[in-house]
């Protein structure tokens, strides 16, 4: 036929599988608290799946070239960089979506992670991220609360 090994291509697919659900709950977190306008439910997974995709690409086509392989993981640490960069927005004297932008490179790593069959790096990348986004909002407001507003005068002296 066309040379497709069908155990392969299952394989293949429970790989990108996982990776989709892996970063489910952190784009669902995004999208359930509004944080982020233009990255969510579809955004994260999409990120994972790409990233797994173009390990296993990679790892398909360069077999065991390390140098190769090396190159891949660069370029997409850089790509997914990018996309992230573009969720962050700066208003006035404020910085915002640094957060959405840091969960969005981390997707990445949970995709490629999946894609090198590295499940429990995957599984705790995704774990400490949905954590992180989902608990630190009290604390960072118990920090911020107290402090001056930006450019207010320092009554402390």
């Amino acid at each position: 036929m066309l040379g497709i090994d069908l155990a392969t291509v299952l394989a293949h697919l429970a790989q990108l599988a996982a990776g989709y659900l892996l970063a489910l709950p952190i784009g669902w977190e995004r999208e359930a608290r509004q944080r982020a306008r233009n990255a969510g439910l579809r955004t994260f997974p999409l990120v994972a799946v790409a990233s797994c995709g173009f390990v296993l690409v990679g790892r398909t086509a360069l077999g065991g070239d390390d140098a190769a392989m090396s190159r891949v993981l660069y370029g997409l640490m850089t790509g997914i960089g990018f996309i992230g960069g573009g969720a962050i927005l700066k208003r006035d004297a404020r910085v915002h979506g640094t957060a959405t932008a840091a969960s969005i490179w981390t997707t990445g790593a949970v995709g490629g992670a999946v894609g090198f069959g590295r499940y429990e790096i995957a599984l705790a990348l995704s774990a400490i991220t949905f954590a992180t986004l989902r608990l630190s909002p009290p604390l960072k407001r118990e920090v911020t609360d107290g402090a001056p507003a930006e450019g207010a005068a320092d009554d402390a002296v």
